[in-house]
């Protein structure tokens, strides 16, 4: 194992030696690092005396955190050029082939090539943290605690590892520097928007979420490295010349995925639509198995932890206020002429698409973040229900359960397709390209929707516009 990696070493000492002799990498690398800090200090400083004028106290306190995570963040963006020419520059150079025909494995020679193209850029940022942060100590600005300080290393390299590791996915399979560079804003651009999420969950001050945002953006990096070592051939390097968009391809390519060997609807649904079922088997079992717990945990939660909150703040009476206003959101008095089915029923799809919209671009990890935070609030709602003196087990049988019946169903089988979508590009399959790949899964996908997903959320809409609100009267009517 350790002559293993010695020639992974091997590859990242050379790969170290050529990124170390390119002026287009270090120039604005050593800019950002020496600069951007005291820039970014100087911004701070301006936020410090706006704020400071209107009281803005927790605004201050949430300003160092988000810079050191801004600070980390753009030595990465310049570091990806050299990812990006991590193979297809090698190509273009002509010293391709005396790497490929080389007795290395795939796994050093994409490992050594990572190695070099997320070390360099985390140096460099750590290093414009710390004259961060030794200028911050100076100045009157409050500094994070321990654990934020852990939430920002940890997401620093995860955010490295994340983008680095797309860069290589995009070398391996682009057939020109040109092309690799164009492909760059599919990575800064939703690296972007995901640090505009952290960034508002450190300036709401809720350091126990950010966690989960550590925990996704590390399973979504690592999933990205195995990407890359699944569809890594040196065959498909060597033997292709240029990139061609073909429409005609893909449409024909994916239809005959969708279709597949049913020459009926009957036959789509039996041979289709079942074979992609048994595909998604294991899928839905961690579904079903994250529901239980997620539905159960957030119950138990606010049902323990809730009451414990108000008594301890000495003033019984806002745990009553809390009670009656529990009360007046479950008054279902009116509730049966304010839904309509066609509303609920654009309401559950749109929410489907989001989470398999995020879930498509993360291998299914933000999509089953967001399924889980909706399994969670059915418990948390419930929780109060109790807390108010209204029966869970009533709501449960009366506004859950007649369309939840359908509803449920079908957000796991969303769930569970995006997720299948993740987990066989991970999975190397040989003589497959990852556009092959991409294109049956996301067949698979449509399968579902279009077969079983839409018409469960169909049904489960009419039922809970016109069944659900008369359950509920009768149950609270009862006094249940």
């Amino acid at each position: 194992m350790q002559e293993r990696l010695h020639l992974v070493w091997l590859i990242s000492k050379r790969e170290l030696r050529d990124q170390l002799r390119d002026w287009r990498i270090l120039a604005p690398l050593l800019i950002l690092t020496m600069v951007f800090p005291f820039l970014m200090n100087s911004f701070a400083y301006g936020v410090v005396q706006f704020a400071n004028q209107y009281g803005g106290n927790l605004i201050v306190d949430r300003l160092v955190p988000f810079s050191i995570l801004i600070i980390g963040f753009f030595p990465i963006t310049i570091s990806l050029l050299g990812a990006l020419e991590s193979f297809v520059g090698e190509k273009e150079r002509g010293t391709i082939e005396p790497l490929l025909s080389s007795p290395l494995a795939d796994w050093q020679l994409y490992l050594g090539k990572l190695i070099v193209g997320s070390a360099t850029p985390l140096i460099s940022s750590f290093i414009a943290i710390a004259i961060y942060l030794v200028v911050v100590s100076r100045q009157q600005l409050n500094m994070p605690d321990a654990p934020v300080f852990i939430q920002l290393f940890l997401l620093t390299i995860a955010h490295a590892l994340l983008m680095v590791s797309a860069a290589i996915v995009f070398s391996i399979q682009s057939t020109s520097v040109k092309a690799a560079n164009l492909l760059a804003s599919f990575i800064i651009i939703p690296v972007a928007m995901l640090m505009m999420g952290e960034s508002f969950l450190l300036f709401w001050g809720n350091n126990q979420v950010l966690w989960l945002a550590v925990i996704a953006v590390t399973i979504v990096a690592g999933l990205l490295v195995r990407l890359g070592l699944a569809h890594f051939q040196r065959e498909y390097l060597l033997g292709r010349e240029i990139d061609m968009l073909n429409l005609r391809w893909m449409g024909r390519t994916f239809w005959g995925y969708f279709k597949g060997e049913g020459h009926s609807l009957f036959e789509w649904y039996f041979v289709s639509v079942g074979g992609t079922l048994r595909k998604l088997a294991k899928p839905l079992i961690l579904l079903v198995v994250l529901a239980a717990f997620s539905f159960l945990g957030s119950f138990w939660w606010v049902d323990n932890n809730l009451p414990d909150y108000y008594a301890s703040k000495g003033d019984p009476q806002e745990y009553v206020d809390l009670k009656e206003r529990v009360n007046k959101e479950f008054d279902f008095g009116e509730l049966g002429g304010e839904i309509n089915a066609p509303t609920l029923f654009l309401h559950n799809a749109q929410a489907t698409l989001v989470i398999a919209f995020f879930g498509l671009f993360s291998f299914g990890v933000l999509g089953i973040i967001l399924y889980i935070l909706n399994i969670s609030l059915i418990g948390v709602l419930l929780a109060l229900a109790k807390i108010a003196g209204i029966s869970p087990g009533a709501l449960i049988l009366a506004g859950i359960l007649p369309h939840g019946i359908f509803e449920i169903p079908a957000l796991m089988l969303s769930c569970a397709a995006v997720m299948n979508i993740g987990l066989v590009l991970v999975t190397p399959q040989a003589g497959r390209t990852v556009g092959e790949v991409l294109l049956e899964a996301l067949a698979d996908w449509a399968r579902v929707v279009l077969g079983l997903v839409i018409p469960l959320l169909a049904v489960a809409a009419v039922i809970e516009s016109y069944i659900t609100p008369r359950l509920l009267l009768n149950v609270i009517g009862q006094g249940f």
